[in-house]
């Protein structure tokens, strides 16, 4: 079978064809090019109907999105820091796993983090210790389809970590589904889906942390 994955492989395809076609004398070349053609035909019209769908599906999202941000948060008057949720943007801070390190930090039980990943594409050469979503687990109406965010997403967490600063849709509704009661950020990033927000870059993961700690202590949800 052929596969056509993209306009200028239909064209190499095709015109890589012909070539042979010319050169050869068997009887049956016309009817085997028709055949190809079909094949690249059928596959060019996959791609066009699943960027109309992307697109269509991407629309859906920023609609749920631009909802759920417009809904007030629910107000809690408890305190203390027992369960905390992050979600790392992976294409701009890799080190997902040094979240893990809050356990011992903030003096929290063994299970007490959780770490959610972001990649825009597969990397069919990584290997990550941490589940990640990419932008093909969009689905319709702002949904996320990806077993290891459902799981995550099923919790309840005291704190959400939102390590992004890339305006994503992806990472955003990933936020959204989170059900935290305080939830934490960077300057950069969209300040609606944060109550407490830190003036320092992706990479200055120590500041974050030291910062974070600081406030909750202030917030008196740890001590």
């Amino acid at each position: 079978m052929v596969n056509c994955y993209s306009l200028e492989n239909l064209y190499f395809v095709l015109n890589a064809t012909n070539c042979w076609f010319f050169k050869s004398g068997h009887m049956h070349t016309f009817a085997l090019k028709n055949q190809i053609a079909y094949i690249c035909k059928n596959a060019l019209l996959g791609m066009v109907f699943k960027a109309i769908q992307d697109k269509f599906k991407a629309k859906s999202g920023h609609k749920y999105l631009e909802d759920e941000l417009k809904k007030p948060r629910p107000f809690t008057d408890k305190k203390g820091v027992s369960s905390i949720a992050c979600i790392v943007d992976m294409d701009k801070f890799s080190d997902a796993e040094a979240f893990q390190g809050l356990r011992q930090q903030m003096g929290l039980k063994p299970n007490a983090v959780h770490v959610m990943g972001y990649k825009r594409g597969q990397d069919k050469h990584g290997m990550f210790s941490i589940p990640f979503c990419t932008d093909k687990d969009l689905g319709w109406n702002g949904s996320i389809e990806n077993g290891d965010f459902s799981e995550f997403s099923g919790r309840h967490y005291d704190v959400l970590i939102n390590y992004f600063t890339e305006d994503r849709l992806v990472l955003k509704l990933m936020s959204t589904k989170i059900n935290a009661r305080l939830r934490v950020g960077l300057k950069e990033a969209d300040n609606d889906m944060n109550d407490l927000i830190f003036d320092c870059g992706l990479k200055d993961y120590k500041t974050f942390m030291t910062e974070l700690e600081k406030y909750l202590k202030i917030l008196k949800e740890l001590k």
